[in-house]
């Protein structure tokens, strides 16, 4: 199964709107509440409770109000007092491995009558904490008085270990019913610890959490009210194998070692990385009326690496005809011997040439990555390759792409969001948007009335990069699914300072008004 590995791998018309008053309501942290010797019994007392065949409870404990840090950068994060408690759903043994949901609850002493269950990340594996900080703006949803669930899919291991998939259970969890055994579990224990109904529920996350709750609208439509789906790991078999075809398409612009194998970490120099984000910027920078080195109106930026190749005798700040050639190749989708494309395209965006920690950008470096080695073939077989994803039945069951039909979840009121980083190596953001318009197309105005979707330029994937990517996207879905207040412009904020731009609904794009600080959200 092609998982993760990289080797084997309608029309929105934005509102008009102006910042920053265009914005959904400020994110704010629940009245504050400290835990009472009552609070403390209460949730010892949830270690006691049958929530039925399989749970079992090992831990539940008061803690106190304290600080978190904050992820990547981000500034630390203030959380209340609250009952965590602890358990798994059927845990097991299969030749030597113990299996089973892992799970972690969080409900504060400051509860607002809301239930959030936590999208994952890679492939699982791990509980991570139950704070709910997807899309959350700098206040997560358990300092806003949430009840926030986690989970660890069914298995334990590293966030990339794939060992687990050949037990059938454990497959099955993954791919999709922990989403449901977890929720139903969670708003269980919720409602025993508050003993009173929860009004909504809401689930958010990035990346596998996206795709988590991608699957959520799409197989168990009635469990949530509101959505928040960022940069969906919907169909990682396709998206592999069009970045695998664009590493090996890299490769045929590179120096050759003595083996004749490519060198990736010569393709670009930094001088040509300079070359191609400055052709970027002159190319489509002003496209939002301002240049300050982000593209934000991204549906009419339509770059032509052509453009860079030098001229007859120069050979400074331009590229070779080769090189620009693999640089248009490789953004486009792998196609099979029929001409049917097997993937989206890439955006071109700043975060394109980033080389930094963490995620590199879409163009090679030659250094290892969260994925391993570079790879260094030099030949591609796209046909291959897609009939080995179409023949792995886990990898069709995980994937979240071809469910259009939404209108279970949108009969009852059901409201999502949807956001993606530009500049995302993995997953592209126009693939994305592939699916929110097939969606569309679907389900009509009653999709189109329910939902939103945001790009977010610059940045990588799920955070991260030159970008304003802090922003509370969970706020603007309450206040949709609460109030009927459809959100418009979203204020995003860098990780450290306090400027800030909006996000629009695309394809509209913030676009500059001339004064300081000033954006409105164009339609395109």
């Amino acid at each position: 199964m092609s998982l993760f590995s990289m080797r084997s791998a309608l029309l929105l018309t934005p509102l008009l709107a102006a910042s920053p008053a265009m914005a959904a309501s400020p994110a704010k942290a629940a009245p504050a509440a400290k835990s009472s010797p009552k609070a403390e019994e209460a949730c010892m007392a949830m270690a006691r409770e049958n929530f039925g065949p399989g749970v079992a409870i090992t831990s539940a404990r008061m803690v106190a109000a304290g600080t978190m840090p904050g992820e990547m950068g981000a500034p630390p994060v203030e959380l209340p007092a609250h009952c965590r408690v602890e358990g798994t759903i059927n845990a097991r043994q299969s030749k030597g491995v113990t299996y089973g949901i892992g799970f972690a609850i969080a409900m504060p002493a400051n509860w607002q009558g809301r239930f959030l269950l936590q999208g994952g990340g890679g492939l699982n594996g791990t509980i991570r904490p139950p704070i709910g900080a997807a899309a959350s703006g700098k206040v997560p949803a358990l300092a806003r008085g949430f009840a926030v669930i986690s989970h660890d899919s069914g298995h334990k291991g590293a966030v990339f270990n794939r060992d687990f998939m050949v037990d059938q259970r454990a497959a099955l969890d993954f791919a999709e019913s922990s989403v449901r055994e977890v929720a139903l579990l969670g708003k269980a224990i919720t409602r025993a610890y508050y003993r009173r109904p929860i009004a909504r529920s809401y689930m958010a996350g990035c990346s596998t959490g996206g795709r988590e709750t991608m699957l959520a609208a799409q197989r168990y439509p009635e469990l949530f009210d509101g959505l928040v789906i960022g940069a969906p790991a919907m169909r990682t078999g396709n998206s592999n194998l069009a970045t695998t075809y664009a590493a090996v398409t890299f490769n045929q612009a590179a120096p050759r070692d003595e083996a004749g194998l490519p060198i990736p970490a010569q393709i670009f120099s930094a001088a040509d990385r300079k070359t191609i984000l400055d052709g970027l910027l002159n190319q489509c920078d002003a496209l939002d009326g301002r240049k300050d080195g982000m593209i934000a109106n991204v549906a009419a930026c339509h770059f032509r690496p052509a453009a860079l190749v030098c001229a007859p005798g120069s050979a400074q700040n331009c590229l070779s005809p080769l090189q620009a050639e693999v640089l248009e190749r490789a953004f486009q989708p792998p196609r099979d011997k029929a001409g049917h494309a097997l993937y989206s395209p890439f955006p071109y965006d700043t975060g394109i040439v980033a080389t930094g920690g963490g995620i590199p950008g879409f163009l090679p470096t030659g250094m290892q990555g969260p994925l391993g080695p570079p790879i260094r073939d030099l030949t591609f077989d796209p046909d291959a390759r897609i009939e080995a994803i179409r023949a792995d039945f886990v990898q069709g069951l995980t994937d979240t792409d071809r469910w259009t039909n939404l209108s279970g979840f949108l009969g009852h009121g059901g409201k999502v969001l949807f956001y993606h980083g530009v500049s995302d190596p993995w997953f592209s953001a126009l693939d994305t948007w592939d699916y929110w318009q097939r969606a569309a197309a679907e389900n009509g105005s009653a999709f189109t009335d329910a939902s939103r979707f945001y790009m977010v330029p610059g940045m990588g994937h799920c955070g991260g990069g030159n970008a304003f990517d802090t922003f509370d996207l969970l706020g603007a879905v309450v206040d949709w699914v609460e109030k009927g207040s459809a959100p418009e412009a979203i204020d995003a904020y860098r990780r450290t300072g306090t400027d800030t731009m909006p996000l629009c609904p695309y394809p509209g794009f913030a676009r500059y008004s001339g004064d300081p600080g000033r954006y409105s959200c164009a339609p395109r």
